[in-house]
């Protein structure tokens, strides 16, 4: 196979140079008869071909082709013209007998049907097949940004995987450089139409000057010979370039599709036997006016037969409904399903756990379907994209499915295959938040806003503009579910980094940093560590976008210390900048201290071990800490955005394992994690009860 496809290579280049040297060399006429021969041989392939495939990928190397035979039509125009001007007007038996058919002993007409097929194929084919060319690389391109970012919605929601999307991609750019080579290909074949108008007017000129010159006869003689030789070689080489046009119109206006040309066509057709019926009749009518009756009732009798037929198919074609026809479509689809699942591969497809997952009632579907104008999908690669410069990792692919056992309205968020959250959409109404300094007086559905728990309305359309009038906060029904998939992506981030995301990101810090990545990971610090680290700093919601700072922290620390809490609390330190710019406002944040006594009581219970410590408070003691805790913190949630408490560098880690179990919104930060140039502001101070 390898030594064909070689040889085949070897011919093709071998044949290109033989069509170029058809320009400088003569041929005998027996040879240019068989190279006319094959001329229109490769037309009538290329044509058949252009019929039969289903898209135009499947003949890309249609303009290539179309360049190889307008060259060798160009060659063989040449020789015919050096033969019909050196031999007196002979250039094979081929041109001969083209010339004899059409001119039939009738010089004018023979020339007249000459120039008619020329223009149809100049005027009428090669124009349109290049306006469509042009037309068809231009919305090719501009196409190009919108099919690509369909693929990555595609490819966010799980829809398809990455090899798919890598396949579909190529597929899109594959398509813009044919369209592309097809918009320049056709100008090949304008210009071989052209050529050939000029070429038929020298021979025709031309030999009828030699002919007076050399006295081969009488004018009307030379006429007759030099007109029939004009003809059959112009035929000659435009029958071939037409059938090359017409394919070429046929690439251009090719639409993709499961089935080759003839049997759309004739499915498309035959798929409205109504229109057949009508179009029978009123043939029949046209006999009123004076149509031959023979010919009309013919053609008129066929389509209504033809129709009559397809419609009574179409109706005997309709199943009986019933309990008998549904049963042995229920067993085959066990007996199919079963033979599936007797291939041990397809039972390990079912242990497969999607990272983020997201059920729709049925109701909420036209908020995801891209066709019913949904944008649910775009909504998701966007939250994606910022996520990635916000927190410095890609999260995982949403998929998206229906269910039938959720309630029409209803959405629920897993994540790695267990349910975490859900909520209540209304697709044709509005969240409604009500304005803090306002009543809420609004007609509406009460609720609770799914990402932070706030009571809320859902308002109609019809009550929109009074709403907005009024003060009140309007979000849409995707926003509603995109946020609350946000809340719980940023709450869950830590689960959803795992090994390979982590080399992933190494990987990209290799393009612009290899030096550093080659050289820590895995001599001083393993991937399983910097997961870790990396997991604890998402489950904080500090940001690990710069990598490389993160990578030089743990490489200083990591050979003298084994405790990955105390390795991350090195790495908050470095990373200051980003966590003072996550948590300040305006250069400034408001915090709420820890008394001096508190510190003291849980550094004197840390107690340390090998692989680590923990702290060893009394319960007592951690009940007034909470207790404390609770009660300023309570004072300053309706003034602040976030809760933070701020403690010195060696408690943080303890204090907030020991808070994070009885108040999760609190962030807690170190003194030695803020800013020189962040301003502290101190809204309270925990302090515990004498």
């Amino acid at each position: 196979m390898k030594r064909l496809s070689k040889l085949f290579n070897n011919t093709v280049a071998i044949f290109v140079v033989l069509v170029v040297f058809l320009i400088i060399v003569p041929l005998p006429t027996p040879i240019l008869d068989f190279m006319f021969v094959l001329q229109l041989g490769l037309s009538l392939i290329i044509l058949l071909t252009t019929l039969y495939i289903r898209e135009t990928l499947e003949f890309s190397v249609f303009p290539t082709i179309l360049l190889i035979t307008t060259l060798l039509r160009l060659g063989l125009n040449i020789s015919s013209t050096r033969s019909i001007l050196t031999n007196k007007g002979y250039a094979g038996e081929i041109v001969k007998a083209f010339g004899n058919f059409v001119i039939k002993g009738d010089v004018v007409v023979g020339l007249i049907i000459y120039l008619i097929i020329v223009l149809v194929q100049f005027i009428v084919i090669t124009k349109g097949s290049e306006r469509v060319a042009e037309v068809s690389a231009r919305f090719t391109l501009d196409a190009m940004p919108g099919k690509q970012m369909a693929i990555d919605a595609d490819l966010s929601s799980g829809l398809i995987d990455e090899k798919e999307a890598r396949k579909r991609r190529s597929k899109i750019q594959r398509e813009s450089d044919f369209f592309g080579s097809m918009d320049g290909a056709s100008k090949f074949v304008k210009g071989d139409s052209i050529m050939s108008i000029v070429v038929t007017f020298i021979n025709l000129i031309g030999g009828v000057i030699i002919g007076l010159i050399t006295g081969v006869g009488d004018f009307s003689a030379i006429m007759q010979t030099y007109s029939t030789a004009t003809v059959g070689d112009g035929l000659m080489s435009q029958i071939p370039a037409l059938l090359i046009s017409v394919a070429s119109g046929m690439m251009v206006t090719r639409s993709a599709s499961e089935n080759n040309i003839t049997t759309d066509i004739g499915r498309q057709f035959l798929s409205q036997p109504k229109v057949l019926i009508i179009a029978g009749i009123t043939l029949e009518c046209l006999i009123i006016i004076g149509f031959p009756i023979l010919q009309t009732t013919v053609l008129a009798g066929i389509l209504l037969a033809t129709g009559i037929i397809l419609l009574r198919g179409e109706h005997n074609a309709v199943p009986a409904e019933g309990p008998e026809q549904s049963e042995p479509e229920k067993t085959e689809e066990i007996q199919s399903e079963a033979s599936f699942y007797r291939n041990v591969e397809n039972l390990y497809g079912l242990l497969n756990v999607e990272q983020v997952k997201i059920e729709f009632g049925y109701s909420l579907i036209p908020l995801v379907d891209e066709k019913s104008g949904g944008s649910f999908l775009d909504r998701v690669v966007m939250f994606r994209k910022q996520f990635a410069l916000d927190m410095g990792f890609v999260i995982p692919p949403v998929q998206l499915k229906d269910s039938g056992l959720l309630n029409p309205n209803q959405y629920v968020i897993y994540i790695k295959g267990e349910q975490v959250s859900g909520g209540d959409v209304l697709v044709d109404h509005y969240l409604g938040l009500a304005p803090d300094d306002g009543e809420d007086v609004i007609d509406g559905i009460d609720t609770i806003e799914p990402a932070f728990g706030i009571k809320a309305k859902w308002i109609s359309e019809d009550k929109k503009v009074k709403a907005e009038l009024l003060g009140y906060t309007l979000i849409d029904p995707t926003s509603v579910i995109i946020t609350h998939l946000s809340e719980i992506i940023k709450m869950h981030a830590h689960e959803l980094l795992n090994r390979q995301e982590v080399n992933n990101m190494l990987e990209n810090l290799k393009k612009t940093n290899s030096v550093i990545v080659n050289e820590i990971i895995p001599n001083i610090v393993s991937v399983s560590d910097l997961q870790k680290v990396l997991c604890k700093l998402l489950e904080e919601k500090v940001p690990i976008r710069d990598l490389e700072s993160i990578l030089e922290t743990m490489a200083d620390f990591a050979p003298k210390i084994k405790d990955n809490d105390m390795l991350t609390e090195y790495v908050r330190q470095a990373l200051k900048r980003t966590i003072s710019r996550k948590f300040s406002e305006a250069g400034q944040i408001k915090v709420v201290t820890l008394d001096a006594s508190i510190e003291n009581a849980i550094m004197g219970a840390i107690k340390k071990m090998d692989g680590g410590s923990y702290l060893a408070l009394d319960q007592p003691t951690i009940q007034k800490i909470i207790t404390a805790t609770t009660r300023e913190l309570d004072k300053i949630k309706d003034l602040v955005n976030d809760l933070i408490v701020i403690t010195s560098p060696v408690v943080r880690i303890y204090f907030k394992k020991l808070v994070n179990q009885f108040y999760q919104n609190v962030t807690v930060l170190s003194f030695s994690e803020m800013d020189n140039d962040i301003q502290i502001q101190a809204l309270g101070n925990i302090v515990l009860d004498n």
